[in-house]
């Protein structure tokens, strides 16, 4: 391995050099999972089964819409689920005197 004086480097150098070195290490770990994955691959396949069943793969998560509970009273378009952080047109309504209730979609 090549000895490298960092202190004669300058910021730019440095800056480079850590840059190739995360890129090397990324790279690494990639190989290593990719191999780890085949050697796992072929001995589920030695025993006649999938890696899947050994691991229990699951499909992609499928996210729940959640209809609109309440509705902006000039802008139909903005709606909000009431889950979740409150949306500023919300805050704005219940500040300017509108009530929960005003804004529920009926």
């Amino acid at each position: 391995m090549t000895d490298l004086n960092l202190n004669n480097m300058s910021l730019e150098e440095l800056k480079a050099l850590e840059k190739d070195v995360g890129a090397a290490i990324k790279s690494f770990e990639a190989r290593k999972l990719a191999e780890a994955r085949d050697v796992l691959t072929a001995k589920a396949k030695e025993l006649g089964v999938s890696i899947e069943e050994v691991f229990g793969a699951k499909g992609a998560k499928v996210k729940k819409v959640v209809e609109p509970k309440y509705r902006h009273p000039e802008n139909s378009a903005l709606t909000w689920s009431g889950r979740g952080r409150q949306p500023g047109w919300f805050k704005e309504a219940i500040q300017g005197g509108a009530s929960e209730e005003d804004l529920l979609i009926k």
